[in-house]
Formats: structure tokens, sequence, C-alpha cells
């Protein structure tokens, strides 16, 4: 099935997590998860979907939040996280997508998400935007990223923005010290006099034209193309 579609994938064999699901025309090169904080499915994460199916990509978005049982926690991270990711990795090999192939991709800290998920599952590449909880961990379940990333078992690539309040350089620098630990490529990346993060032109549509915007967008793909293989 080419085009957009909704699906769930089973979690321990007890429930299952919603998907939103984008796939290329064409044949896949293999999978990317991206994990999100919104509840919904906006337009400009489903343009950031489509821009990578469009590379070739099959695309997946898992809704994070489907345990919340009246209760709407604003993060996922430690068991449930991990539960979760595996479904849409199963959901992905079970589809003939080597393990190698698929990545993560996160912003916020759904980034720091997708960091944690790269030091415990062995896949193919991560992206971490704007990514917080660089030296005091997002919640109970979470590691800081300065403690985990030695642990990073992916590819890894961070962007963040120099001027972010909510990831101050000094910290972004020691992180990138201890991401340099890691046994595997890492590179931490800060775009001076931007307040929040560099990502895709449908984030922030007056910033279309932001050198920043472009550049981010396309390391992002880059990285994935590098190291997806």
């Amino acid at each position: 099935m080419s085009g957009i579609y909704r699906e769930l994938a089973p979690v321990h064999d007890t429930t299952t997590v919603p998907l939103v699901v984008i796939e290329p025309e064409g044949h896949t090169r293999g999978g990317i998860v991206v994990l999100h904080e919104s509840r919904e499915f906006t337009e400009p994460l489903l343009d950031l979907m489509r821009s990578l199916a469009e590379d070739g990509w099959t695309v997946l978005a898992p809704d994070l939040f489907h345990r919340a049982n009246g209760v709407a926690p604003d993060k996922v991270f430690g068991a449930d996280l991990y539960a979760d990711f595996d479904a849409c990795f199963d959901w992905l090999t079970g589809r003939g997508v080597f393990g190698d192939c698929i990545g993560v991709l996160g912003f916020d800290s759904a980034g720091t998400a997708a960091a944690l998920v790269a030091t415990n599952r062995r896949v193919g590449a991560a992206v971490s935007v704007a990514a917080q909880g660089i030296e005091s961990a997002l919640t109970p379940q979470a590691l800081a990223l300065a403690v985990a990333a030695p642990q990073l078992k992916a590819p890894w690539l961070a962007l963040f923005g120099a001027d972010d309040p909510h990831t101050p350089p000094e910290q972004v620098d020691r992180l990138r010290d201890a991401a340099a630990h890691a046994d595997v490529a890492t590179l931490v990346v800060t775009y001076p006099g931007l307040h929040h993060r560099p990502d895709h032109p449908g984030f922030d549509p007056a910033a279309l034209d932001d050198i920043h915007v472009v550049d981010a967008q396309t390391r992002i793909f880059d990285w994935f193309d590098s190291h997806l293989r």
C-alpha cells in the first residue's frame, strides 16, 4: 500500500500502538520512526513525513500517548518508549526493511527520546533536534543526555539553536564532548543567533528562507542517506 494511512502495531501482544504511516511511491530504501510530542498529526508534521517519504523512506509516527488512561502525560520515556519503538521496528522489519536501514528522528523532548532510543537499540541512525534534558533528566524514566551520550549505539546527529534557553551553549558543548566518547559517529551542531530549533520549514513558514533551516534540513536528510545502508 502506498501513500498515507493509519495502522496498529502490536506491543508485547497485549496492546497496540496507533501509527500514521507514509510510504514512498516506489521501492522503499528503509524506514524512519518519527517521534513527536503532538497528540494530533499536525500538517507541519505530516509535511516532514511526506518529504522523507519522497526521499524514499517508509515513515512511521507512533502515538506515544496511547496509554494515557485519562491522564495526559507530556513526555514518554523508559519502558513505554522502548516498547512502542520496538513495535515500530518490528512493523518495519515484518515488511522487509532491514534493521540497519531503520532510523529514528525526534524534536524537543521527543528529540531526547530519539537519542535515548539510540542508546538502547541498535538502529541504523538517529537525529535529535533541540533535544532537552542535557544535564538534568526530563523525567525519572529518562537519563540526562550528557550521561547517556557515551552509550550511543547508532550514529547520532544533534541540532541546537545557540540561543535556546532550554539548551544553553555550555551544556551543548559538554554534550558534544560526551558524545565524542561513543563508539559510533556523532555530530552536534549549533546555529548562532537561533533561539530554538533549526528544523525544517514546515514548522515555521516565516523561516522558509532562513539559511539555518535549509542547512538543518539538508543535514537531517544527508545523515540518513549516509548511515541507513
